[in-house]
């Protein structure tokens, strides 16, 4: 009984192991589209070749592979997956209940520099496959909260694992400077002091750690493990977001980066287009959204239609950006090989060339026209097609008795 047993759960798992691989083995050509690979100038009637999950080869005059599955993209438009640079997707699934929200970390003092928001990300959220099926394909998880609120990483939408979803991690430190009551004190000019006072404290911790060992520092604004984590900002190896509205708060971001050194990247930035020659001149990225409410308070008092996009529906926002006056092709780049390249994961996904992964999608039409819709999503190769929960909530009220489809009868 007991071999039999052992038998059965090695089937079991030999079975469970072959259902999880990956259904990227097939070659597949995409032809006829109007393929941008971003990296490169557009290609009328392009093919893009996808084989064990990569992107072979992207061209014009491209030899097919005997026994490749054809998807004739004529009329339509094909791009790398968008990636959407600053969410909570996976850490959030309702607002209001609390055991849904992994992003906030309470931290010590309003600093946890050592949380890793990734390691709370559900892999089985609801809310991964109709981002998906928008065509984003990867996307950003950052931590939310206090004066540093920790690491975020990058992530294919693919099944599995939070190991199998991640492709870089951590690829940046949070800061949130623009609400002084969030970072624990009473004013604005207040949490550049606490910021700066931490940044003097790591960089005090990392020359002096025997003595710290041996107790024999003065007291720092952080625990070990947060001065430890900040330590490869200081390096400039990890970038610092430091998310800021204000002119004047974005202003000061970028004399604290020169003053330490920090490679500086601004997330929100609704007034960053006042400062757009200083922040082009020290290359400073800036993760921002197009105005698409009224303000949300004084701070964004001064944001513009035609700012970048990076929140959840990027690609009305890029459209939005567009007919406000960004180029398309911008419009684009800021969408997939910009992001990718600013967290270091270009030579992965953003663009379509030989090597990369085969986030690929074919729109109907203009990716940032509001009636476009993606016709095919593959993500490391792989074809997703499955209903998603919104899908099967709408066939469910599509049918109910008393709708246009259905009238009650007289």
């Amino acid at each position: 009984m007991k071999s039999y047993k052992l038998t059965s759960c090695l089937l079991f798992a030999s079975c469970f192991a072959l259902a999880s691989l990956p259904l990227a083995a097939q070659t597949i050509a995409i032809t006829g589209g109007k393929v941008y690979p971003v990296s490169g100038p557009p290609i009328e009637g392009g093919i893009v070749i996808i084989s064990n999950g990569k992107i072979t080869a992207v061209g014009a005059n491209v030899a097919i592979p005997a026994g490749a599955q054809r998807i004739d993209a004529t009329g339509k438009i094909v791009t790398p997956g968008f990636i959407n640079s600053a969410t909570q997707l996976g850490v959030q699934e309702v607002q209001q209940v609390a055991d849904t929200r992994d992003m906030r970390p309470r931290g010590k003092d309003n600093v946890a520099a050592a949380f890793t928001v990734w390691e709370g990300l559900n892999p089985n959220s609801v809310m991964l496959a109709p981002a998906r099926k928008d065509g984003i394909t990867s996307f950003v998880v950052l931590p939310t909260g206090g004066l540093i609120a920790g690491q975020g990483a990058l992530v294919d939408v693919v099944p599995g694992t939070t190991t199998d979803m991640i492709i870089r991690a951590p690829v940046v430190m949070v800061a949130e400077v623009g609400d002084a009551s969030g970072g624990g004190v009473g004013a604005r000019g207040e949490v550049i002091v606490r910021l700066r006072e931490l940044l003097d404290d790591t960089r005090f911790f990392q020359t002096h750690r025997n003595a710290f060992d041996r107790a024999e520092t003065r007291d720092f604004a952080a625990s070990r493990l947060d001065l430890e984590a900040m330590i490869p900002v200081i390096e400039g190896k990890l970038p610092l977001l430091v998310t800021v509205d204000r002119e004047s708060d974005i202003d000061a971001a970028l004399r604290l980066a020169r003053e330490f050194n920090v490679k500086l990247m601004i997330g929100g930035g609704a007034e960053a287009w006042m400062m757009a020659d200083r922040l082009a001149a020290a290359r400073v990225p800036v993760l921002t959204g197009a105005m698409n409410n009224i303000p949300g308070g004084f701070a964004t008092l001064g944001q513009r239609q035609e700012e970048a996009c990076n929140v959840r529906n990027i690609k009305q926002e890029a459209g939005n950006a567009v007919a406000y006056g960004m180029t398309w092709d911008d419009a684009l780049r800021a969408v997939t090989l910009a992001p990718a390249e600013i967290f270091g994961a270009s030579d992965r996904v953003g663009s379509l060339q030989p090597g990369r992964e085969a986030n690929v999608v074919v729109w109907s039409g203009d990716p940032f026209e509001f009636t476009t819709r993606v016709e095919h999503v593959f993500v490391r190769g792989r074809e997703y097609t499955e209903k998603t929960r919104q899908d099967m909530l709408m066939e469910r009220y599509k049918t109910l008795p008393g709708t246009h489809n259905n009238p009650p009868t007289q």
